[in-house]
């Protein structure tokens, strides 16, 4: 997962509109993080074009390689339901990932 955000904006400018951060944790069960990395490999950069989304990152623990973390910042909560109704959402994330998981959790923020 070499690309992290949204190239062509800053960090600085993709929250200075505020929207609705989503930060997820997940943990692959014992064999699978492999799996979910090539997936999600494939997934970001259709996300980070999604033209709700500000700011898209996904991280892998470096102590435990089974855990991501996700930080997505989305314009609203409309974006973020676009997002969830996307057909790469629900082709690699719905359809691939979500099988391959020990845990998932979900938080939802509002920037200050």
């Amino acid at each position: 997962m070499a690309r992290y955000a949204i190239d062509t904006t800053t960090v600085n400018e993709a929250v200075s509109g505020g929207g609705l951060l989503v930060v997820a944790q997940w943990e692959a069960k014992n064999g699978e993080a492999d799996r979910v990395a090539e997936i999600l490999s494939r997934f970001l950069p259709e996300a980070q074009k999604e033209p709700g989304a500000q700011l898209f990152l996904i991280s892998r623990a470096k102590d435990n390689p089974a855990q991501f973390l996700f930080y997505e910042l989305f314009r609203d909560e409309a974006a973020f339901q676009a997002h969830q109704e996307s057909a790469h959402f629900k082709t690699y994330i719905v359809g691939k990932a979500l099988p391959l998981l020990e845990r998932r959790e979900r938080m939802q923020y509002g920037l200050i």
